[in-house]
């Protein structure tokens, strides 16, 4: 895939995210699109606390093989459970083999776990893909230097 297409729907991971809007607070309103043979098969976003994440509420639509879906996440997956499962180990398990990120996750609990934990099962990771836009969403809602460490944990 091309930057030019890795761009284009990272925009709709983004707006995917924005939904989550306001129901996702405090966690951050996180957006996932699958792509396969350029077709959007799966979308999600952030629910509220102890609810889904993105990730697996777009892995909900679809099924069978996966190996040739792309995943387009605005903020790092989570590589940790907390108040849900962690979300890489759901896209490795479903066997996503490529996972586009717009940012990663500064909370001290995960900070490139969740890019280590796909990278060693395999999964092709491409990072920083429209990293300003996704930095600007999330802003308000991840950790932020000075803030505890168990702050907005869970994304």
């Amino acid at each position: 895939m091309t930057d030019q297409t890795h761009t284009k729907f990272m925009r709709e991971a983004l707006a995917e995210g924005r939904k989550a809007l306001p129901k996702c607070r405090p966690n951050p309103p996180v957006g996932c699109i699958l792509v396969r043979n350029g077709k959007v098969v799966g979308r999600g976003h952030t629910q509220p606390p102890y609810q889904p994440h993105a990730e697996p509420m777009a892995l909900a639509q679809v099924s069978g093989d996966l190996s040739d879906v792309v995943a387009y996440v605005t903020l790092e997956p989570c590589s940790f459970h907390n108040r849900t499962p962690s979300c890489a180990k759901t896209l490795i398990a479903a066997g996503i083999r490529t996972v586009v990120i717009g940012m990663s996750d500064p909370h001290p609990r995960n900070r490139g776990a969740g890019i280590r934990m796909l990278r060693d099962a395999g999964v092709n990771v491409i990072e920083g893909v429209l990293e300003k836009d996704a930095q600007r969403d999330m802003g308000p809602y991840v950790w932020q230097p000075g803030e505890s460490d168990d702050h907005k944990v869970g994304e």
